[in-house]
């Protein structure tokens, strides 16, 4: 592991400080995961949004299939 330098301001680290996670496991490892649930947030949120520019409704089907929309059906029960 590599120590990193982080400022917060003092009513923020003393919320911090007073939280039972922290004081079982340490501020670093509480910082570690709630960075690493940050990282994971953001990596979904960029997966989801590549979704939506990928099948959003101004997708359509491509020039490939330009024409074709309507000519899919479910079948009668």
């Amino acid at each position: 592991m590599k120590a990193v330098q982080v400022l917060f301001d003092e009513t923020l680290l003393q919320q911090l400080d007073r939280d039972p996670e922290v004081k079982r496991d340490g501020r670093s490892a509480v910082l570690r995961r709630a960075t690493a649930d940050y990282l994971r947030r953001v990596r979904r949120k960029e997966i989801a949004d590549a979704y939506q520019r990928a099948y959003g409704a101004k997708a359509g089907l491509g020039n490939d299939l330009a024409g074709w929309e309507d000519q899919g059906a479910w079948p009668e029960k």
